[in-house]
């Protein structure tokens, strides 16, 4: 990478501006991930009210999916407004993405569910999420490159890092909503009606988040440059057209990024599904662990940014990722010791066999959403999946209706395939019912004990894995602005920022789940984010440089 040495540099902000500057970008960014991670909160109850046709185990794969979609579409709004902020201006950049973001929640709450409007529902529901996808793969670049810009050489870490701070913010705030509304109104209206509430609260904040930004001012470097006349004229082409530049978007993709974006999603997203999916935690129980480890941990990503100001930035960026990959083994298994004692007791003790033809059985993942799983083998495993039960597999015959053993018990799926709706309800209802019972018999729990659980070890172990995240994340932010000319700084950051983060760390929980219905092994889904940042590791030591000297102002 190249550090380009400008002969003149922009006057620096005064300590008021810079102070203004970090809390109006950090409010509306965080205002802006409390918006796209509410989606992801409310998986669970989204998959009841938008895909009420499949079985509750698809419709959350379903929910997923629609979750992911808006990850998909992030890295072309970074093509769009990263352009945008590099021709036109960081400030107006990100204003014009905080409304496009808003609007699209605030309809969310609004929608009508699959039982009021059918197929139409869903499919509004992926537009939306579409559109808020489109807009915070703007808003992160812009953030992070707009205080940046504003602050001094030798605490540039410190000050971004208040926007690494943003996604966690958002992510608390949309958990503290949900939960208040929750425990206000009561389970049963909340999953009636009540999960609107938080989707409609984004108006406020939108209001609060558009007011704040309109009060700031561009930034001193881009207003230097764009008063000299040196703006790109054709930053896309310039940024990733040129292999002087590609070859540093390629390094920061693949030395940085996807590592901390599968860290940041599993550290996040995937703990709460775990939690509530696997181990059967009550979602308000598990919500408050997560809410409180984020509590503790968050104060870690400023520590840490400053940190990175006085002893460089990748080692503590690759310290973190390969402590997290190291970490989520032990800590997922620990996990199900310390919040389901009674679950960890049965998968030791009371194994599950699945026998299936393997040409049943299909990977159950699709990026469309519009694929169904109606053989014998992907229905069961599915349900056992849901249930949080790790299978053995064996084959079966070719065409053979899949059957699952546990302990004594028998059981055999059904084929779903060209059976109507009806049929296809009512023989799910009777594996259902007897599934549960086989399960029960075999002491495998319906719900985590709320007695059993032990509260202050879950909440240490989801603090550890945040720990090393802050560790990682907290200076990667002004790490990324430093890799980059600033002619084409929003365009270059933003791209690889997104494919990283959402290509590949926003399809983790996806893809885990996945991984886990095929496998048969609930932590299987964890060999996701540990490959990845495995691999993230050893190509940052070898290609990435340090950058916390380099001047940016160029």
């Amino acid at each position: 990478m190249e550090a380009v040495i400008g002969s003149s540099t922009p006057a620096v902000a005064s300590g008021g501006e810079t102070r203004k500057v970090i809390f109006a970008s950090s409010l509306g960014t965080m205002f802006e991930w409390y918006d796209f991670i509410l989606f992801g909160s409310l998986a669970p109850v989204i998959a009841r009210q938008f895909f009420t046709k499949v079985d509750p185990a698809t419709g959350l794969i379903f929910a997923l999916l629609a979750f992911s979609a808006g990850f998909i579409v992030r890295p072309f709004g970074a093509l769009v407004f990263g352009r945008l902020g590099d021709v036109v201006g960081r400030k107006y950049t990100f204003l014009v993405t905080i409304l496009i973001m808003g609007f699209a929640t605030f309809a969310v709450g609004l929608l009508p569910n699959y039982d009021a409007i059918g197929i139409a529902a869903p499919i509004l529901l992926i537009a939306l999420r579409l559109l808020q996808g489109l807009a915070v793969g703007g808003e992160y670049g812009g953030a992070v490159v707009y205080v940046a810009e504003h602050a001094p050489k030798r605490r540039r870490g410190e000050f971004t890092s208040w926007i690494q701070t943003t996604g966690t913010a958002g992510f608390i705030l949309s958990l503290v909503v949900v939960l208040a509304t929750r425990t206000a109104i009561g389970e049963a209206a909340f999953a009636d009606w009540g999960w609107r509430i938080p989707f409609l609260l984004s108006i406020f904040l939108l209001a609060i988040s558009v007011w704040v930004r309109l009060s700031m001012q561009e930034s001193p470097v881009f207003a230097k440059m764009k008063a000299e006349g040196t703006t790109s004229k054709a930053p896309l082409s310039e940024a990733f057209g040129r292999w002087r530049n590609l070859k540093i978007v390629l390094t920061a993709l693949f030395g940085l990024i996807t590592g901390f974006g599968v860290v940041w999603y599993a550290t996040q997203f995937y703990v709460l599904l775990f939690l509530t999916q696997v181990l059967k935690v009550d979602g308000p129980t598990a919500n408050v662990f997560v809410i409180v480890a984020l509590l503790l941990a968050t104060p870690f990503f400023v520590i840490f940014g400053a940190l990175s100001d006085r002893i460089g930035r990748k080692w503590l960026v690759l310290g973190g990722i390969l402590l997290a990959a190291l970490s989520f083994f032990p800590v997922f298994k620990a996990l199900t010791h310390f919040a389901n004692p009674a679950l960890e007791k049965a998968l030791l003790g009371s194994p599950v066999i699945v026998k299936a033809d393997p040409n049943d059985c299909q990977f159950q993942i699709n990026v469309t959403g519009t694929k169904k799983y109606t053989s014998s083998c992907d229905l069961i495993k599915a349900k056992l999946v849901a249930a949080g039960v790790n299978y053995s597999n064996e084959p079966a015959p070719a065409g053979a209706i899949a059957e699952v053993r546990i302990g004594d018990k028998l059981l055999a799926s059904f084929d779903a395939k060209g059976l109507s709706k009806e049929k296809t309800d009512e023989q799910n209802k009777a594996l259902n019912a007897s599934l549960s019972a086989a399960l029960q018999q075999a002491g495998y729990p319906v719900k985590a004990d709320p007695a059993q659980i032990n509260k202050p070890m879950v909440v240490l172990l989801i603090f550890i894995m945040v720990f090393f995240l802050t560790m990682t994340y907290g200076p990667v932010a002004a790490m990324l602005v430093e890799m980059f000319p600033t002619r084409i700084r929003y365009s270059s950051l933003s791209l690889p920022y997104h494919i990283g983060t959402g290509w590949v760390g926003g399809l983790m929980p996806t893809v885990a789940f996945a991984m886990v219905a095929y496998q048969g092994d609930i932590y299987y889904g964890l060999w996701f984010p540990v490959l990845i940042a495995m691999v993230t590791v050893v190509v940052g030591i070898l290609f990435v440089k340090e950058t916390k000297d380099v001047d940016i102002n160029a």
